[in-house]
């Protein structure tokens, strides 16, 4: 009864402004609309991709009968470690040092957010012909694991700047003033009172970058290869999960393990964010 009271309460008083009324049905159409698209996409990949899941799919090596996504899904992990490896470090000590050390108001760092963001806009395929042209070429790296991982991590370095930038800016100063109170230096105060209240933002960053590895295709093709297979080392050539879809989804004839890898996909990055949503927990009340 109680809720019916209300509910009738805020309809009148939607009512009485007819702007507040638009924006909300606007809101709540919105938020409709996003959700049956994202329902619609995960129900079709599962009804086109589940039939067609088979042990075959996940032989260790690759060949035209079985179209196995094994090696590739070996290689998108490995991508994965190589490229957080990188990032991670130059982007949370980046947003530190923006955030912690660097002077307010000064120009240089002005610059620096500029170049950031420009950077986060970049087309991935134009990445990817830098990373070929840099990596593979002037360094003699070829198609390698190494080349395609350099170049995602300066792909998400701009990601994990701003969003371990914005996670320090939301620890209260009063956790610093206290740390400084009691004695401790900056550097103690950085790492042991204000990055582990950060941790959950950073881990936000770090889940949303992995979502972008994985679902790389055009920075990858020119620089990691495409070959289906696990590579002996970092330096051989090798096809992550979602090139492996693309090539499938390419030649028209293994449209049906295309689907399959696409599950695959969607299970691998749903259960990343899971985990580290645990971890961030975990993290946040130790």
């Amino acid at each position: 009864m109680n809720n019916q009271t209300t509910f009738s309460q805020k309809l009148k008083n939607y009512l009485k402004h007819p702007g507040s009324f638009i924006t909300m049905l606007f809101v709540m159409l919105g938020a409709v609309l996003t959700f049956t698209v994202l329902i619609f996409l995960i129900v079709y990949i599962l009804v086109h991709g589940v039939p067609y899941i088979k042990p075959s799919l996940f032989s260790l090596t690759y060949t035209s009968e079985n179209a196995s996504l094994m090696p590739a899904l070996i290689n998108t992990v490995t991508m994965t470690l190589l490229s957080l490896l990188i990032a991670v470090p130059f982007g949370i000590f980046a947003a530190i040092f923006l955030v912690e050390y660097a002077k307010r108001g000064n120009k240089f760092m002005g610059v620096i957010r500029l170049t950031t963001e420009t950077l986060s806009g970049i087309p991935s395929i134009v990445y990817g012909l830098f990373g070929m042209l840099f990596f593979v070429n002037t360094l003699g790296w070829g198609f390698s694991l190494l080349a395609g991982a350099f170049t995602l991590s300066i792909m998400i370095l701009p990601l994990i700047m701003r969003t371990t930038e914005e996670a320090l800016k939301a620890v209260p100063d009063t956790f610093r003033e206290g740390s400084f109170g009691l004695g401790a230096g900056k550097l103690r105060t950085v790492f042991r009172i204000v990055l582990p209240s950060a941790v959950p933002g950073i881990l936000a960053g770090i889940i949303l970058s992995v979502g972008r590895i994985v679902g790389e295709t055009a920075a990858l093709m020119y620089t990691a290869g495409t070959v289906a297979k696990v590579p002996t080392s970092v330096m051989g050539s090798g096809r992550t999960l979602a090139l492996h879809m693309y090539n499938l989804s390419n030649e028209g004839l293994y449209m049906d393990q295309a689907y399959a890898t696409a599950v695959i996909l969607l299970v691998l990055v749903v259960g990343i964010n899971a985990l580290s949503g645990v971890i961030a927990r975990k993290l946040t009340k130790a």
